[in-house]
């Protein structure tokens, strides 16, 4: 065991729950050191008792240390769009387990505005953590005081560790022989002090590379790019990738260790792993997918199924710690913009030698999974294969088969049988897996069309059909297998772990879902969970109640030790079907190599504990980063569509829902494009509208109103590209009589009642024809 080992091992074992003081014997037998490893734990304890890190008590015995309501936290900072931010510390740092704090409970730490310091987006930092002191409760009465709740943990900046990127995008300004750029950056909005040449133009985006920046000072920097200019073509989505610093080119020795992979396989190879290529072995994929990673192969028995699903062998190509491998890490994953991919391997192998293109050999690795007619895993193996891809399969084309209409021309004879059966296997998976408690939290996913010059022209929800559930439940299946096999031998690798959730914040959710008129029952219970899920299907709020209870729920992410996924109620679960656009399949891929029944002669060496607790950090965090870019595109390009829509005559219609009903307004859904807005008070149609804010709805003095959850009509009626905002109107005859049958509105405000004129203040004293009387002084 290295000191770095041993240090993580000894603050786990003195965080832990009923952790008593031990003393130098007791903690090597505790965790079970051999006695050339003793004379480190001596040294090791010394130094860290030296840094802080521990205490020694009495009679020699160790333990964390008592520290005061303030503690230092190291993690990973995200700004919210009105400067405040969320920080997120790293659940395994040493330093962080050492304060004692629940990280688990604080799992993310509010920054106010005025504490975010000189963080960036993205930036490593310090904070201080603390806890406000509660107001108390004022009873009424005799008895203690208590706080209402418990407060929320707040956060201060004290240091920025590391710099994602230290990118800035703006508008370059000019005055006589002044410049500066002009940004709305949420961590940095204002002015940037510009020193250097530049060619740039006042009015242009420019990226800054910051050099300087304190505290309450001007920060400067240095033009590094010219985007052009806004409106352009492309600049709005350049501005973006440079916004949360993704990556768009490889460096010349990645490229140059990719040049040198053949294309071909080597025969060698294929000769030492087991050879499906006469089976017929089928990919199913997205019909624009140039990167496919996963197959699957089909047959029904008399004991049920036998599936095996293949996935590209990344691992034969990228080795362990070269520079293909870091910049792979660096990465973390692929990142799938509006318009473009930004590819985790460089194109020539994610497109090219490791993609499983039909008619062409490929190495995998391959899950055999023996399924009963029921639904239960039988049996699992795993081991190294050669395919050749016999059908290149889109799911329309997929679903179209499961439909009962022919196969594309061309394709092999027994292709529909085929895909009919993995169907029912899936759907028999499928059921099972709902039934064992996993949660139906599919969202609907909408894309955005563009032109041949980058614009917006068309917005729609992609439906999820069987033939999309049919592949997700196969690579659910090899995913929890894997993960099952390795959590047993305990061999070190990355899981994808799905916390339980914050019973408060369901809490909160409880009341929202009783709002909307559902009885949700007590949804610290999985099946109250689901039950309420089941309810919401096919109303016109099902989409804000998925949403909700998302919210409620932690987010996925990467761990080194397996704890579980709460989403999908599995005790095992790791990601191992995408390693051309995961960094963690391809850890999980070595992982698994010596349990394969052909494992290689010299697997490739995995990393230890202490190491993928740093990767599995690291690939969260550039998860986050590459879905908040991904999202920021397709809601700048829809906010593009919507615009355009303005301009239409007549301006189109959408389906819509009120979700949520305040003072200002309507917030509204046009559920058919999933772009959410305000119709605000003064844009409902003519007439007197009170807000009833009891009942959640405007009411109007003809007996017309606007509840929660209604269905209505909307066209757009402006746009905010600066603030990202949506205002829309109603359309069409939307409204209907707070008790009765459905009237027509024409448009025309109801006759208000004469009213009298009152004076602003009315004289009461003295009365008429009377002087008040003069006080006298009193005598005594």
């Amino acid at each position: 065991m290295d000191r770095n080992e041993l240090r993580s091992a000894l603050l786990r074992l003195m965080g832990g729950k009923g952790y008593r003081p031990m003393n130098k014997s007791e903690l090597s037998r505790e965790l079970s050191l051999p006695s050339n490893d003793r004379p480190l734990l001596r040294t090791e304890l010394a130094a860290m008792e030296r840094e802080g890190l521990i205490a020694e008590g009495r009679k020699g015995r160790y333990e964390l240390p008592k520290h005061p309501g303030q503690d230092k936290l190291r993690g990973t900072i995200k700004f919210l769009p009105r400067g405040h931010a969320w920080f997120y510390p790293d659940a395994v740092d040493p330093d962080n387990v050492a304060t004692g704090i629940d990280l688990k409970k604080y799992s993310r730490v509010h920054i106010p505005r005025r504490d975010t310091g000189t963080a960036l987006e993205g930036d490593r930092v310090i904070i201080s953590f603390h806890l406000p002191r509660p107001e108390p409760w004022k009873q009424r009465g005799r008895g203690p005081q208590v706080p209402e709740e418990e407060p929320d943990a707040r956060g201060k900046v004290e240091k920025v560790l590391e710099r994602r990127s230290g990118r800035i995008v703006g508008v370059f300004c000019r005055k006589s022989k002044f410049i500066w750029v002009e940004t709305e950056d949420p961590a940095l909005a204002g002015q940037i002090d510009i020193f250097g040449d530049t060619t740039a133009e006042p009015g242009q985006l420019v990226v800054v590379d910051l050099d300087q920046w304190e505290k309450n000072k001007t920060p400067r920097g240095r033009i590094l790019e010219v985007l052009g200019w806004p409106g352009q073509a492309g600049v709005d989505i350049a501005a973006v990738i440079h916004r949360h610093g993704l990556r768009t080119t490889f460096p010349e020795n990645v490229l140059a260790e990719t040049r040198a992979v053949p294309e071909e396989v080597d025969p060698q190879e294929m000769a030492r792993r087991e050879d499906w290529r006469d089976r017929l072995v089928i990919t199913i994929d997205p019909a624009d997918a140039k990167d496919h990673d996963d197959a699957i192969w089909v047959e029904r028995h008399d004991k049920g199924w036998t599936l095996a699903v293949h996935i590209a062998d990344v691992s034969h190509y990228v080795k362990p710690r070269t520079p293909l491998d870091k910049e792979a890490s660096e990465r973390g994953n692929s990142t799938y913009l509006v318009d473009r991919v930004l590819p985790m391997l460089p194109p020539e192998l994610s497109n090219g030698i490791c993609s499983l293109k039909p008619g062409v050999n490929r190495l995998t690795k391959c899950a055999i999974i023996e399924i009963s007619p029921q639904g239960k895993v039988l049996k699992t193996r795993f081991c190294d294969a050669v395919i050749n891809s016999q059908s290149k399969l889109s799911y329309e084309q997929a679903q179209a088969i499961l439909d009962g209409k022919p196969a594309p021309e061309g394709s092999p004879a027994t292709l529909v049988e085929m895909v009919k059966e993995s169907w029912r296997m899936a759907e028999t998976l499928r059921k099972k897996r709902f039934k064992d408690g996993s949660l139906d939290l599919e969202m609907p996913e909408i894309r955005v069309k563009l032109d041949d010059k980058g614009k917006a022209v068309e917005v729609h929800q992609v439906e999820h059909t069987a033939s999309h559930q049919l592949i997700e439940e196969c690579m659910l299946l090899a995913n929890e297998a894997v993960a099952h096999i390795l959590k047993i031998r305990n061999k070190p690798t990355i899981y994808r772990v799905h916390e339980d959730p914050d019973f408060g914040k369901l809490a909160e959710f409880t009341e929202t879902a009783r709002a909307h008129g559902y009885q949700p029952g007590d949804l610290s219970n999985r099946a109250h969970i689901q039950k309420l899920l089941d309810s919401s299907k096919g109303r016109p709020d099902e989409h804000l109640i998925k949403l909700g209870l998302l919210k409620s729920l932690k987010r996925a992410a990467y761990a080194p030790d397996p704890l579980g996924h709460y989403g999908l109620a599995k005790a095992d679960y790791c990601h191992f079907t995408s390693p051309i656009r995961r960094y963690a399949d391809l850890i999980v891929h070595r992982s698994l190599q010596p349990y394969l029944t052909n494992a290689p002669k010299h697997p490739d060496k995995v990393a230890g504990q202490t190491e993928l607790a740093e990767f599995s950090r690291h690939i969260s965090d550039t998860e986050r980063t590459s879905a908040d870019a991904e999202n920021e595109t397709k809601q700048i390009k829809m906010l593009e569509y919507l615009d355009g829509c303005t301009k239409q005559d007549p301006p189109p219609e959408f389906d819509g829902m009120i979700t949520d009903v305040r003072n200002a307004g309507l917030l509204v859904e046009a559920t058919e494009i999933g772009a959410r807005g305000l119709v605000k008070s003064e844009d409902l149609p003519r007439g007197d509208w009170h807000f009833e804010h009891a009942q959640m709805r405007y009411v109007s003095r003809s007996g017309q109103q606007f509840q929660l959850g209604q269905k209505v009509k909307l066209q757009v009626q402006r746009i905010d590209f600066q603030g990202k905002f949506i205002d829309f109107r109603i359309a069409g005859e939307p409204v209907s009589k707070v008790h009765g049958a459905p009237i027509k509105w024409d448009g025309t405000p109801p006759p208000k009642p004469k009213q009298e004129r009152k004076p602003k203040f009315e004289k009461t004293w003295p009365p008429k024809g009377k002087k008040p009387k003069k006080q006298g002084k009193k005598k005594r």
